[in-house]
């Protein structure tokens, strides 16, 4: 989970009151966080990833204004007009089809600000805008350029600048290949034949997204007027990077003025108009299982929201920054911080119920004697990781509709390339390495099904080692099982084997191939074999 590294004084300053370290490092954790750690005046504060307007000292400063009851309720941010018109060109529509913008300016600059504000441009990348996929932030002083703005797609070699913390001009290309971020992002750009471009109208380089911004707009301690352009491709991502940006830079001190977006639509950003939501009062008793009455609005004060009671409901004006409330259940949580969790009675549970150990220590026991140490992994994968890097096509996995990260983006088939994973992670370690997980698994019909899958990796093994330990395994499990040969694009050509119980195949094993070794950054031989628990257990 995201770390967030707030100076103590820095923090009172932008909470505009005096409170005691101890005091405030006992209330941060009520409001759905941890502390980290504490070094001197220097507080490390854990915070969930649903709340990516927390990822800054400053929204931390504005939740505990709030629910510190310094200022409760909604924290409205003024947007100013400005006469800055940005245009947007059809070119850049299959590409990266949409920016937003907002100028902030009657900041003074310090060390403390720029440090925050470039931390939080990252951790945004990071978690809404799913490493710069979704969306990307540019962050420039304005001094140096001319409205009216361009975003627009042009071919690779068509345009040059000095890009950020270089002193040399270099096409877009060049950048791709030669600068840092080039090459860490360029996959972005993978087969577009023309790359976006933010210019102003001097064709002056603002950047060039979502790889880098130019020297020229470079953020220093001289900086009075901040332009921020989000870009990407998803507009709630793009919208709430800019909300995020924009009010953390108010609570410096900032005058927020918005941009004219020229587009189909035009519109007019930033947005800070809040949402409206009502939570059933009957409904909300329900689930915190008390009557909390008039005490509600309060709690929900505490937690920035403004709310007032209606009808048997309760009306509750949302900030444009908390995209992680998207049903009432979301404020009725809230609700529960605000009023405080200690406040609720402990009560044992109405009905009690005994659970049973499930049967697979017989299955536990074997692997351990025949040498493997258990991992445990995430049912969590990506497709990259399922399929590409095994040499697999795309089975109808289950996707997650809204991951966290790209990196968990939908539900694993199978556990091999999980363990496969681990090894990568531990290349460092001594060979021979022996490990075996027994975990679920959702298959094409998603349906979770219970898999075993065991790895070995050492300076010399192959399919004859694996197919012994194979029928050890089964010998031990009591099971008389067939092999049968098998081609799989993870295993070489003629070392796999299927295994097959009574018609039905239930698993299968070999020596694993070298391109899947080598994708994975493993330089020795490795051999597996996985199979279906649940047929196992039928014997076990």
């Amino acid at each position: 989970m995201p770390v967030i590294k707030c100076n103590y004084n820095d923090l009172l300053r932008l909470i505009g009151s005096e409170i005691e370290k101890n005091e405030l490092i006992e209330k941060i954790p009520m409001i759905g966080a941890d502390i980290d750690k504490v070094e001197g005046d220097d507080i490390n504060i854990e915070f969930f990833p649903d709340r990516p307007d927390l990822l800054s000292i400053e929204g931390v400063a504005r939740a505990l204004r709030a629910f510190l009851g310094i200022k409760k309720g909604l924290t409205r941010y003024a947007v100013k007009p400005s006469t800055i018109t940005l245009n947007v060109d059809s070119s850049v529509k299959k590409i990266r089809p949409y920016i937003v913008a907002a100028l902030v300016e009657g900041i003074k600059t310090d060390e403390k600000l720029i440090l925050s504000i470039m931390d939080l441009q990252e951790k945004l990348h990071f978690s809404i805008g799913k490493d710069r996929k979704k969306m990307a932030i540019g962050l420039h002083d304005a001094k140096n350029i001319t409205p009216p703005f361009t975003y627009q797609a042009v071919t690779p070699q068509s345009i040059s600048f000095v890009p950020l913390a270089k002193n040399e001009e270099m096409n877009l290309e060049e950048i791709l290949k030669k600068h840092e971020k080039g090459i860490e992002f360029s996959h972005l750009l993978t087969d577009c034949p023309k790359y976006p471009i933010l210019i102003d109208v001097k064709r002056n380089v603002l950047s060039f997204p979502p790889i880098i911004n130019g020297e020229l707009t470079a953020v220093n301690l001289t900086t009075k007027k901040f332009f921020i352009d989000v870009t990407g491709t998803d507009l709630k991502a793009v919208n709430t990077a800019l909300n995020i940006m924009s009010t953390a830079l108010a609570e410096r001190g900032g005058q927020i003025k918005s941009v004219k977006i020229v587009d189909t639509p035009t519109v007019i950003t930033p947005d800070l108009s809040p949402i409206k939501m009502s939570v059933e009062t009957h409904y909300m008793d329900k689930i915190l299982g008390k009557k909390i009455g008039k005490d509600a609005i309060g709690a929900l004060k505490k937690m920035g929201f403004d709310a007032q009671p209606k009808n048997g409901k309760i009306d509750v004006i949302i900030p444009k920054w908390r995209i992680d409330i998207l049903h009432q259940i979301d404020l009725i949580e809230d609700v529960a911080i605000g009023y405080g969790y200690n406040n609720f009675p402990y009560i044992l549970p109405k009905s009690s119920t005994f659970g049973s150990e499930r049967n697979l220590d017989k299955l536990y026991m074997i692997m351990i004697g025949l040498g493997f140490n258990e991992v445990m992994t995430l049912s969590l994968s990506n497709k990259e990781e399922q399929y590409k890097k095994i040499g697999l096509e795309d089975g109808n996995s289950v996707e997650i509709e809204n991951p966290i990260t790209e990196r968990h983006s939908c539900l694993r088939q199978m556990l091999l390339p999980s363990l496969l994973t681990i090894l990568n992670s531990n290349k460092h370690r001594d060979l021979p390495q022996k490990i075996f997980e027994i975990g679920n698994v959702v298959d094409k019909e998603a349906k979770n099904r219970l898999h075993l899958c065991g790895i070995k990796i050492a300076a010399k093994t192959g399919f004859t080692e694996c197919k012994s330990i194979v029928k050890a395994f089964l010998r031990d499990i009591g099971m008389v099982a067939n092999l049968e040969g098998k081609e799989h694009p993870a295993f070489i050509k003629g070392r796999c084997a299927a295994i097959t119980y009574q018609g039905e195949k239930i698993g299968f094993f070999g020596e694993i191939a070298p391109q899947v070794i080598e994708t994975f950054e493993l330089g020795h031989p490795i051999i597996a074999f996985e199979v279906n628990v649940e047929s196992l257990k039928k014997e076990g």
